[in-house]
């Protein structure tokens, strides 16, 4: 037996301190989940979250010995803790919206029930119906279209019921899963940073992702993007790694993410697969052409792709569709769509921008940059919505507006050097698709569209960590300046939300207005920067 394998099952006397001291730790954190879910009735409230953290225990234990036998890798312990610690903050934050929206919440049905999300609520009440039926748990994948359309996600809720639950529905098990596996993201987002660039890089997108509020928000839920933000960040290391190593073990990295997409979401799964193919141009272009592995691998799973898509094409493709050129027709004549339809429900604002100042033709764009700043920091300091609700709304913003300053300071980075290497140039571009596209299918509304770019958020955090490195390494000024010009545009925005919820009286009512004001108050500070670092 190897030393190394020796390792990994006869760990030594510390570690074995450690085994023992998890295990009571896991018991009392299942009593804890029981006493918070129904008030710990009986021992079959109990066993179900005992169930339920064994799993998620197992999936980051699994993960954790996956990675580390990427021997390029030496995966540090903090990182081990600090997995633990980003799953025990979602899970800890998912507790919270249990508890706390069904008492200080609107009253609507979903917060009653303590879900954060409407969509959660109809998909896990179906996932418990299910599992409760008797029928069949295919059965997602057929007859639940309203309560999830690809089904991936209610079979593995209803199993969970079905085989880990009690007697009594427990929302907080599928929480416990969710928490577990989005946090593998974090793993990833590491692995891939530190084999792309170094230790320090690693450390500071690894540490960027588990307090990101969005991931965050989508751990904490029973949402699919729990598990999409892992399988895309676990794809783009597969592919890093692929290109450094040239083995079958890096490619199965990217098989496997693709084809755990796949339930939870095809249209995912072939934007991913689009996405490292975008990757793999920008970090080689002539190179790519010669991988006839990687080119194998690629068609194989563009055919395995086309043949679920035929199965299952009556779940995502409407009637009288039945082509795949067709089919992306009508999804943008549907995204489209639903942008008008936002701008007829729109808050009267928008309708009067629409109405006076913006053509037809440029509405859409507009409310698809629009949908890029979503959730707007200046709207959530000043929304009149309850406490708890504006709460969330600030930390996401917060969270958002600094990631975005730093993924823009990341993007002219990685563009303005000559000497700019292929793989964040090729990053930044996959990230501005996503969030484009990501606005474009979500309406640029102020939920839909953030959970679908935040299933890349492992990428965004690389791009961003790599970007405060790169500043570091070199004392840009340039992050300093967007930073400035994003807070000058932002604080004109405060007095101009202002005078819709307050009784302050501000002369500039116009948007257009308040935008251009901010811009040219931005534009100022910078000149007056550049102006100071040149003069002698």
């Amino acid at each position: 037996m190897s030393r190394r394998l020796q390792s990994v099952l006869l760990p030594a006397p510390r570690r074995w301190i450690l085994w023992v001291a998890a295990i009571p730790a896991l018991l009392l954190f299942a009593l804890v989940l029981t006493w918070a879910a129904s008030g710990f009735r009986s021992l079959q409230d109990w066993v179900p979250f005992v169930a339920a953290l064994l799993l998620g225990a197992l999936i980051l234990w699994v993960s954790w010995w996956a990675l580390k036998a990427d021997r390029w890798l030496s995966t540090p312990a903090w990182l081990g803790w600090l997995l633990v610690g980003a799953a025990a903050l979602r899970l800890a934050v998912g507790v919270l919206w249990f508890l706390a929206l069904p008492a200080v919440g609107y009253g609507n049905p979903a917060e009653v029930q303590g879900y954060v999300m409407a969509d959660a609520q109809v998909r896990d009440q179906a996932a418990w119906e299910l599992s409760q039926s008797g029928k069949p748990l295919s059965q997602a994948f057929r007859g639940y279209r309203k309560a999830d359309q690809y089904g991936g996600l209610l079979y593995l809720s209803a199993f969970t019921y079905r085989y880990l639950g009690g007697v009594a529905h427990q929302p907080l098990q599928i929480v416990v899963i969710t928490a577990a596996f989005s946090t593998l993201a974090v793993l990833f987002t590491w692995a891939l940073a530190r084999r792309a660039w170094n230790q320090a890089t690693a450390n500071l997108a690894a540490w960027a992702l588990a307090l990101f509020p969005e991931a965050i928000l989508l751990g904490s839920s029973q949402m699919r993007e729990a598990f999409t933000v892992t399988l895309a960040i676990a794809a783009f290391y597969g592919l890093v790694r692929y290109w450094q190593e040239r083995t079958w073990q890096s490619l199965g990295w990217i098989v496997g993410a693709l084809i755990f997409s796949l339930p939870f979401s095809p249209p995912f799964a072939a934007l991913l697969l689009g996405l490292l193919g975008i990757q793999a141009l920008f970090m080689g272009k002539r190179r790519i052409l010669r991988q006839r592995r990687l080119w194998l691998v690629l068609i194989t799973l563009a055919l395995l792709a086309a043949i679920g898509v035929w199965i299952s094409w009556d779940r995502f493709a409407p009637v009288g569709v039945n082509n795949p050129i067709a089919l992306v027709g009508w999804w943008i004549k549907k995204s489209a769509g639903w942008q008008a339809y936002l701008s007829e429900q729109a808050s009267g604002w928008i309708q009067r921008v629409f109405n006076k100042s913006l053509p037809i033709w440029a509405q859409g764009p507009f409310l698809v940059l629009y949908g890029v700043v979503r959730p707007f920091l200046p709207a959530a300091l000043v929304d009149n919505s309850i406490t708890i609700w504006r709460g969330i709304a600030i930390w996401r913003s917060v969270g958002w507006t600094l990631l975005l300053s730093f993924l823009t300071f990341g993007t002219l980075l990685a563009w303005s050097r000559a000497s700019g290497r292929g793989l964040v140039r090729g990053l930044s571009v996959v990230i501005w698709v996503v969030l484009l596209l990501a606005s474009f299918r979500g309406g640029g509304d102020q939920w839909d569209n953030p959970r679908y770019r935040a299933a890349f958020a492992g990428l965004q955090a690389s791009l961003a960590a790599w970007a405060w490195m790169e500043h570091q390494r070199s004392a840009d000024p340039w992050l300093r300046r967007i930073l400035i010009a994003v807070g000058v545009t932002l604080a004109w925005f405060l007095p101009w939300y202002l005078r819709r919820y307050t009784l302050l009286h501000w002369p500039v009512v116009d948007l257009f207005k308040t935008i251009g004001l901010g811009l040219a108050s931005a534009a100022l500070l910078l000149f007056w920067d550049w102006a100071r670092r040149k003069s002698p």
